[in-house]
């Protein structure tokens, strides 16, 4: 027997007491914690194979029985029911709610006994005992069987009655499909019920199917072996599914940015055709990004800038205070000397503080401003190719360039290139003619293939196999078609120096010509009429210093939809014939000839003035908003370098920006670089560490500019520093709130005013004749072009004025005869006279360096520029690798770096829109070159303490070496972290270094003595051009100009240095071992600067022994002059003590 008992309704336990029968008695007590509220549904249970048995009597009864042969063991289960313990599932009604309806006494006992009987091989029984009489009645949930004693869910109706009955015991009580409804005891429609189970059935399964899971892993991994199988509750006898439970719901969505419905919704409007949501477009992301250098590397690196700082201060307040008393001159040459190199290395390591690298996202330009194939939103660029001298400058380089500028891989009707011809030479105007003609195949071919690089002479001239792996039959057979027609061309551009000399000679003989038209040296083009531009033979008005202006359309604007071609337009053109352009774009952008107008008594100014012309030029024809600098010798290498540019100057914060700076990559140069010619040392650790301030330096070539900032303009907004070192910044707006503005065409063109204008009538005096000219074409272009410059609307900053979507996406006006006629006006010789080109608009004239004055105006007036480096070099060129070349180059950059420290462009007279660093950075530019007489100084006095015997200091003692091997070490620190940041290489190191001593010794001080000749005498130095290298027909010889010498007398300083510190090391070394006292210390200091000196000059040496080995005997000759004349005057004015010179 087992008996439950309850002390208290709440807590007590429950006693369960077995005897078994026809056996000794036996009790077993257990004790339930935790109230148990319904009956398992565990198939392994003994109740899930219950039977039901409903008795008529009195009470709730449940039968359960199990059959067996076994002993039968008899025992009962009393199981109370209390308010906090009752028989619910959890769907029913919580007991809160079940108490709120009872009226009655809370402090009333409530209960309710089920007594359960049965035993071994016996049936077992549930006796539900009646109601007592103070329990009031519970009122069971809708959801549940109405059978007393199930709590199962009640299923769909089975009867008219709607008594609710759960499938078990509708199966209890529908045996052999004749039962009565407990309900309304009336018999069930079998048939009826059978048809409703049938669909519940099939709407169940549709109802547990899900859409089928993504497999992943090596062999379509089932992922049904990630989740656990539980029994179903809706059918006990299978597996429930939790792959279809995870993935079914019932809920809808709707519609936004998380989940766009293709199809119609339930809302009251249209949603089909939308494939994308809106507002998730990734065209509303940044197109750039900032990336700062790791803490990890830059905070050492600051550090170890203050740790070297310091011990700077701390080595030359020692040397101060204990001068060498032996050798006194010696001391205070040295002293003089350190001081400099210490104040130098300052003011180039403080702009170095802070560098950074930009990255940008193409594919975000291109959502942004080329939604579909239709016209382009993005703005018209303007390339310019300047070249003054077809001997120097082959034409077969100029032509590489123009052809990978028209392959570029930019909007076709937005870009415009334009070549200036400085010299007026018919050579490159017909080399530019064939470019033209041979642009009609290599163009389409690239934007077939996707070729990368397309210059053809860098293309078909790279290293390697081009055709391995490749497995296009129809690629291989074109490209070797291409590459015979460029042959050709190579050819014919090589050959146009003589051609253009026989058929001028043919013509200026011909017979029959009348003498009144009869001109004996005349230069004739190729359909006989006489050339504008210079002649051969230099004739009146028509040498490189005397002739017209030229203005030549080669390629026309093309047209504002893509041309592809198709098979029969291909049949009539032989260049269609060669490749198959089916389906390729085969519009070519424009192409223009420029050469302005020379006359005698005229100021050019040289590049800077070609440079003007083009702009004047191109915003007649093309006017785009932005402008690219390149050289002859430097062509496109990375097809998507405009896109990186213009990332930046249509990003937010954009329209601060005057012009995008790309670092310089040369093609050429020996794989040692023994000249330093890559220069990256320069264009990856100080260009880069500029971009962290306001920008980098213009350098002259590959440089994209804002042409409204070449106009003069000051930026819509900018950033005064005021305070010690410029710490205290007010932003300030440099365009008034209300702007006066002129309508044209229903736009609104609001145009920058001018730094230091305040008048009303401010539109008018910045679009003055006296500023630009009087070309009123000219003048109408200018807000044309500051309109095509703004950002989006939403993009731009404070202070200027945005744009609309779509509204640069417009035909460009043809090019007609007036327009042409107002093109050549604007580059007359002198057009530009009583007006701002030169002053303020345009490149900057007054310097051989008008690159960095340029730039440094725009910096003055609160632009900033930007630092783009890509992955894949944007821009590459040649550079001089012969000895003289290179250091003509340099003193070149160092006469014009001192013309701006004695100009008004020095940094010293900067604004205050100019932050602090940025003009250290500036001021350093002109102040470099007088490092120079100290170098040569210090590089003497090794070679001096050697030769008398003295040192610098008076002793090698601690506290000297202790300091000096402070400032080595942090200075071969430094380098290593520099290294690490910038991603150059220690041999790109070391070669600066070995330069930096070599430009230091020989162009440097020639740079400094010019340019003050030039500021005191009025004396203006003349530069020649510098020779870009040809492309070599033998690749053998491809360093020919390596090996070559040409005596230039920049090459004296560091012969005589070399042989100076040679000879000392041999005498201090035969006096060292012959003295009666030998001074050790002072003979290893003197090797060891001697040894450092010659280290830095070995490059220089090897490139005086040019490929045989041979020095030149001019160069014997000078070297032994000057170490004669210096060793007698230093023995006679300091002989050594107790030599034989003394008792003589």
């Amino acid at each position: 027997m087992v008996t439950m008992a309850y002390d208290s309704p709440s807590s007590s336990p429950v006693t369960i007491r077995v005897s078994p029968s026809g056996g000794p008695r036996s009790s077993i007590g257990l004790t339930s914690p935790v109230p148990r509220r319904s009956i398992s549904n565990n198939s392994s249970s003994p109740l899930s194979s219950r039977k039901f048995r409903r008795d008529p009597g009195s009470g709730r009864f449940l039968s359960f029985s199990k059959d067996s042969t076994e002993e039968f063991v008899k025992y009962t289960v009393h199981i109370p029911q209390t308010p906090d313990n009752r028989f619910m599932s959890d769907s029913q009604s919580s007991p809160m709610e079940d108490t709120k309806n009872y009226h009655g006494d809370p402090n009333e006992s409530f209960m309710t006994d089920t007594t359960y009987t049965g035993g071994f091989n016996s049936a077992t029984r549930s006796h539900v005992r009646g109601k007592s009489e103070q329990e009031p009645a519970v009122k069971k949930s809708k959801m549940l069987c109405e059978i007393d004693g199930c709590d199962a869910k009640a299923s769909k109706n089975k009867c008219e009655c709607e008594f609710r009955i759960c499938d078990e015991c509708f199966l209890e009580c529908n045996k052999n499909g004749a039962g009565l409804c407990p309900g309304c005891k009336e018999p069930y429609n079998n048939d009826q019920t059978d048809e409703d189970d049938e669909k519940d059935r099939r709407q169940s399964e549709e109802k547990d199917k899900a859409n089928s899971l993504p497999r992943k892993g090596k062999g379509g991994d089932n992922l049904d072996r990630k989740f656990s199988m539980v029994r179903s509750f809706k059918a006990p006898n299978t597996d429930f599914d939790h792959n279809k439970w995870l993935y079914e719901t019932k809920g809808t969505y709707g519609f936004g940015n998380a989940f766009w419905p293709r199809n119609d919704y339930e809302f009251e409007q249209e949603t089909r055709g939308y494939e994308n949501p809106p507002g998730n477009e990734r065209k509303n992301r940044p197109l750039t990004r900032k990336v700062w250098v790791s803490t990890k590397i830059i905070s050492p690196y600051r550090l170890l800038m203050v740790i070297r700082l310091a011990a700077l201060c701390c080595f030359l307040t020692w040397r101060i205070a204990n001068p060498n008393h032996e050798a006194m001159w010696l001391w205070i040459i040295s002293v003089i000397c350190e001081i400099w190199f210490a104040v130098s290395w300052i003011l180039d390591q403080l702009p170095k503080v802070c560098p950074v690298k930009r990255v940008t996202d193409l594919s975000v330009l291109k959502e942004r401003f080329e939604p579909s194939k239709g016209l382009s939103d993005l703005p018209g660029i303007d390339v310019f190719v300047s070249t003054a001298d077809a001997d120097k400058e082959p034409p077969l380089v100029t032509a590489n360039t123009i052809l990978s500028i028209l392959a570029v891989d930019y909007p076709v009707e937005k870009v415009a290139c334009y070549l200036s011809d400085d010299g007026g030479s018919l050579v490159t105007f017909e080399a530019l003619a064939e470019a033209a003609s041979f642009a009609r195949l290599w163009v389409p071919f690239c934007r077939k293939y996707g070729i990368e690089p397309r210059n053809p002479e860098a293309y078909f001239g790279q290293k390697g196999d081009p055709l391995k792996n490749i497995k296009k039959v129809e690629f291989v057979r074109e490209r070797r078609r291409v590459k015979r027609e460029y042959d050709e061309f190579k050819v014919r551009i090589n050959a146009l120096p003589e051609s253009i000399r026989r058929r001028s000679d043919a013509l200026n003989a011909r017979e029959g010509q009348p003498l009144s038209e009869k001109v004996s040296k005349a230069t004739f083009m190729s359909d006989g009429r006489q050339w504008h531009g210079t002649w051969s033979t230099a004739e009146k008005g028509h040498s490189k210093g005397d002739h017209e202006g030229i203005v030549q359309v080669m390629l026309r604007p093309p047209t504002h939809k893509p041309k592809p071609s198709c098979a029969t337009e291909a049949e009539g053109r032989e260049e269609e014939s060669l490749i198959d352009m089916t389906g390729v774009d085969t519009r070519l952008p424009l192409l223009v000839y420029v050469s302005r107008e020379k006359r005698p008594g005229y100021d050019h100014n040289k590049k800077a003035g070609a440079m003007n012309a083009l702009v004047r030029a191109s915003a007649i024809l093309s006017n785009g908003p932005f402008i690219l600098n390149l050289d002859c010798d430097h062509y496109i290498y990375n097809t998507s370098a405009l896109r990186e540019g213009m990332c930046f100057m249509l990003d937010r914060g954009g329209d601060k920006i005057c012009y995008i700076q790309f670092p310089q990559r040369f093609e050429g140069i020996d794989p040692n670089d023994r000249y330093a010619n890559h220069n990256t040392v320069f264009f990856d650790v100080s260009m880069r560490a500029l971009d962290g301030l306001q920008g980098p330096m213009y350098v002259g070539t590959g440089c994209i500019f804002r042409r409204t900032a070449l106009y003069g303009f000051s930026p819509p907004r900018a950033t005064e520093h005021h305070g010690w070192f410029g710490r205290r910044k007010i932003k300030i707006r440099l365009m008034k709130r209300k702007p006066r503005v002129v309508e044209e065409d229903g736009e609104e063109m609001a145009v920058p005013i001018i730094e230091g204008q305040n008048d009303d009538d401010e539109l008018a005096r910045a679009l003055s004749t006296e500023r630009y000219g009087n070309s009123i074409h000219l003048m109408n272009s200018i807000p044309v072009a500051e309109f095509g410059g703004r950002l989006l609307h939403g993009f731009q900053g404070g202070g200027s004025q945005g744009r609309k979507a779509g509204s640069l996406a417009v035909r460009h006006e043809p090019i007609d005869r007036a327009t042409l006629a107002e093109a050549i006006t604007v580059i007359s010789c002198f057009y530009e006279d009583k007006t701002d080109w030169g002053k303020r608009v345009g490149w900057i004239y007054g310097s051989i360096t008008e690159d960095v004055v340029t730039g440094y105006r725009m910096h003055n007036r609160g632009w900033r520029s930007i630092y783009c480096v890509t992955k894949r070099d944007a821009f590459r060129g040649t550079a001089p690798i012969n000895l003289t070349d290179r250091l003509v180059q340099v003193l070149r950059w160092a006469t014009g770096s001192v013309e701006i420290f004695f100009s008004r462009n020095s940094a010293l007279f900067a604004t205050r829109k100019m932050k602090f660093l940025q003009r250290v950075a500036y001021f350093n530019v002109g102040l470099y070159p007088f490092t120079s007489f100290f170098l040569l100084a210090y590089c003497v006095v090794p070679a001096l303490s050697l030769f008398s015997g003295k040192f610098i200091v008076q002793s090698l003692n601690v506290t000297f070496l202790s300091l000096l091997l402070v400032m080595t070490l942090t200075l071969c620190m430094l380098a290593a972290l520099e290294i690490k940041w910038s991603g150059i290489t220690l041999h790109d190191w070391w070669r600066n270094e070995q330069f930096w001593l070599i430009g230091g010794t020989s162009a440097h001080p020639a740079a400094v003595i010019q340019a003050l000749l030039k500021v005191i005498a009025g004396y203006d130095t003349s530069f020649t051009l510098t020779s870009k290298p040809a492309t070599p027909d033998d690749v053998d010889d491809e360093f020919a100009e390596l090996y070559a010498f040409r005596y230039t007398s920049l090459m004296i300083p560091p012969v005589t240095i070399i042989l100076l510190n040679v000879t000392a090391i041999a005498m201090g070394t035969f006096r060292t071992f012959y003295s009666p006292f030998p001074e050790w210390s002072k003979l290893l200091g003197g090797v060891f600067f001697s040894f450092w000196v010659l280290s830095h000059l070995y490059p220089f040496a090897k490139g005086l022994m040019g490929r045989k080995g041979k020095i030149p005997t001019i160069v014997y000759l000078w070297a032994t002059l000057i170490c004669i004349v210096v060793s007698l005057l230093f023995s006679f004015i300091n002989p050594p003590a107790g030599s034989l010179y003394m008792r003589f």
